[in-house]
């Protein structure tokens, strides 16, 4: 059966509280220590996992903890073609995606890497960096390569589906909402499955019903995507 995809935005900035962790819990429990250490770590770390085992939201999680914290953070993925300087005030640098960075993005990011963990001042910076393969598989230059993987290296799983649908009852239970098991194995049907496009179907579910002050039901979801 086809899968739709919903391009809509999400509205809520992802956060460490909201990761569901499943099989994921050792990278989790990881990043809510590193963002809660008060000294940078010299040690790098890198997340990776295929498309839809969380990987943005931890990186997004992670930058918003340290921002929460007032800490500046460098951001790199590879719909960033500008060539980005490194910044001294940043004391952590994040890059996602790291598995389509072209050449030049290779080399902003192999900057990065040097100038974070070799600094001409001040201490060591923190390293968060993810991608779809593992560190040996990626087909990065070598030095970029080697770094990516000589830290801590954590490999996300795709969440399974009883553990979306508890993903989506509880993020539906904090809004208010009630959604029944014949609506979640429809959305789980008939959607995108990763996490990502799910949050923003029930994002988009969730005006859509209060616009029309109907309960989610699975013909109220038909009637939303005869408005698109």
């Amino acid at each position: 059966m086809k899968q739709m995809a919903l391009d809509i935005g999400l509205h809520t900035t992802p956060t460490l509280e909201s990761f569901f962790a499943g099989p994921n819990s050792a990278a989790l429990q990881h990043l809510r220590l590193w963002t809660s250490s008060p000294m940078p770590s010299p040690v790098p770390t890198y997340l990776w996992g295929e498309s839809g085992s969380g990987k943005t939201h931890l990186l997004r999680s992670a930058q918003a903890a340290l921002h929460d914290s007032h800490v500046s953070v460098g951001w790199f993925d590879a719909n960033q073609h500008e060539r980005i300087g490194f910044d001294d005030a940043w004391s952590a640098v994040m890059m996602d995606d790291v598995h389509l960075y072209n050449l030049e993005q290779q080399q902003v990011a192999f900057n990065w890497f040097v100038n974070a963990l070799s600094p001409k001042t001040g201490s060591p910076r923190w390293v968060l960096a993810a991608g779809a393969l593992p560190p040996a598989d990626l087909k990065l230059r070598d030095d970029l390569r080697s770094r990516l993987g000589w830290g801590h290296v954590h490999a996300l799983q795709v969440l399974s589906d009883s553990d979306r649908q508890a993903v989506l009852r509880q993020e539906a239970e904090s809004r208010g909402l009630f959604l029944s098991d014949e609506v979640m194995s429809y959305m789980l049907s008939r959607f995108s499955r990763d996490l990502g496009s799910l949050m923003t179907l029930l994002d988009h579910l969730d005006q859509f019903a209060l616009q029309q002050q109907r309960a989610i039901t699975i013909p109220l979801i038909k009637s939303m995507l005869e408005n698109e």
